[in-house]
């Protein structure tokens, strides 16, 4: 390794790989003096580092550099998957682990089961789970708001999309929370525990496909199931059991996860910013805009990796054929030269060019608009519900290793609800 290579352990003065600096939230300081001193840095890969990895990794922390990686999919290839360590079985059969005409392929077919008519019927069904959920909340007075509200709203929406009975949802619940917290540093499960909780998950979107082939339902899996889209070539083409198979596993993870943390985190950025939140009781037609800013401020994906394709250069610092680098999308979302004020709440910010769905090309998040939605319906719903929302005790974030590119979770905000 060359010694010319801006080191980001000694610039950012914290351990990455540790737990530690994630125990209040993201390490924003650390990532401040990397904008400032070191942009572009390099970080070795500790030698206990679990799994196969490379040696080590480029951080990329300002949004410029940011999005136009996100952007630039020829030169970097998201074919390994966006986590550090390396797992040759997901590169080419999921979403987030493919590139080009391959990419477009499957981008295609997902598309292809959020008709206008569905993504109507979704949106009626969010707000009737937002209601339902808080109206539960508030006859209870106090509530853990991450796992009795935050994580029940997306939860329901991706079961209503895969069309999961409602019998079937607690089951299907529990393994994606034990999928979840097995991967935590601070859980005793073991890596076969972790396993298994993937295993049961497949399993269970295997028997899910095989329902909606045999009974055709109203819902986007039984069109994920069945669907045929026409490719490049002309052949009629459609999803592989495994394609489906992980597209189960990026849904129930990520589209709960990062919907979750942006819901939690987003209440407590209110909460510090009690003027903010009379405001959007006042106006709750200004949330579009508020949502956007939850968005920013919350940045629910800490990064994405790829491969570089070849060699190239970015502020300067040469980037090598295969090396691998990180987009560090809340650095992004701080960046001084994009944001005024970055470490300001401000739900009336406009414009607002954040990257917490990856900053455009095409992997932007094709779950964007219905995360958005879910965002809005929730608060304008628990705004419009209550009169008081008092903290019962300082959140507790919960470090999930930088092997996950989620990274970091809310973990607990017990609230009362009036």
């Amino acid at each position: 390794m060359s010694t010319a290579r801006p080191t980001a352990r000694e610039i950012a003065e914290v351990d990455l790989f540790s737990p530690e600096p994630y125990r209040q939230g993201f390490p924003h300081e650390a990532f401040t003096r990397l904008r400032r001193s070191a942009p572009v840095s390099w970080l070795d890969v500790p030698d206990d580092f679990q799994g196969e990895h490379d040696p080590g990794f480029w951080l990329l922390t300002r949004h410029a550099d940011v999005q136009a990686a996100n952007r630039d999919t020829e030169l970097f290839s998201a074919l390994d998957g966006p986590q550090l360590s390396l797992r040759p079985e997901m590169a080419g059969n999921m979403l987030v682990s493919m590139d080009g005409r391959a990419h477009l392929r499957l981008r295609k077919l997902i598309s292809s089961g959020f008709t206008p008519r569905m993504v109507s019927r979704l949106e009626q069904k969010a707000r009737g789970w937002a209601i339902s959920i808080l109206d539960a909340a508030l006859a209870r007075g106090q509530c853990d708001f991450v796992q009795d509200v935050a994580y029940q709203l997306p939860m329901h929406m991706i079961a209503d999309i895969m069309g999961i009975p409602i019998e079937d949802r607690a089951r299907v619940f529990d393994v994606t929370l034990e999928f979840l917290q097995a991967g935590d540093p601070d859980s005793p499960a073991t890596p076969e525990a972790h396993l298994a909780s993937q295993v049961k998950m497949f399993q269970y979107a295997q028997e899910l496909g095989r329902r909606k082939r045999e009974r055709p339902e109203e819902d986007v899996w039984t069109i994920l199931a069945t669907a045929e889209v026409e490719g490049d070539d002309g052949e009629r083409t459609k999803l592989s059991e495994i394609e489906l198979d992980f597209f189960f596993l990026v849904l129930t993870i990520a589209g709960s996860e990062t919907t979750r943390n942006a819901i939690s985190a987003g209440l407590l950025a209110l909460l510090d910013s009690p003027e903010q939140l009379e405001a959007l009781r006042r106006r709750p037609d200004s949330l579009p805009v508020a949502g956007e800013e939850i968005l920013r401020w919350t940045t629910p994906v800490s990064y994405f990796a790829r491969r570089a394709t070849g060699d190239t250069e970015i502020r300067g610092v040469p980037i090598a054929k295969g090396d691998r680098v990180t987009l560090w999308y809340p650095s992004a979302n701080r960046d001084e030269d994009v944001f005024d004020e970055p470490f300001r709440f401000d739900v009336t910010r406009k414009p607002n060019p954040h990257v917490a769905f990856g900053g455009g090309g095409p992997h932007f998040c094709l779950g964007a608009n219905l995360a958005r939605f879910e965002i809005r319906v929730l608060f304008e719903e628990l705004l419009a519900r209550t009169r008081e929302i008092e903290p019962l005790a300082p959140p507790t974030y919960g470090p999930l290793g930088i092997y996950n590119p989620v990274l970091l979770a809310v973990k607990e905000l017990p609230v009362r609800l009036a």
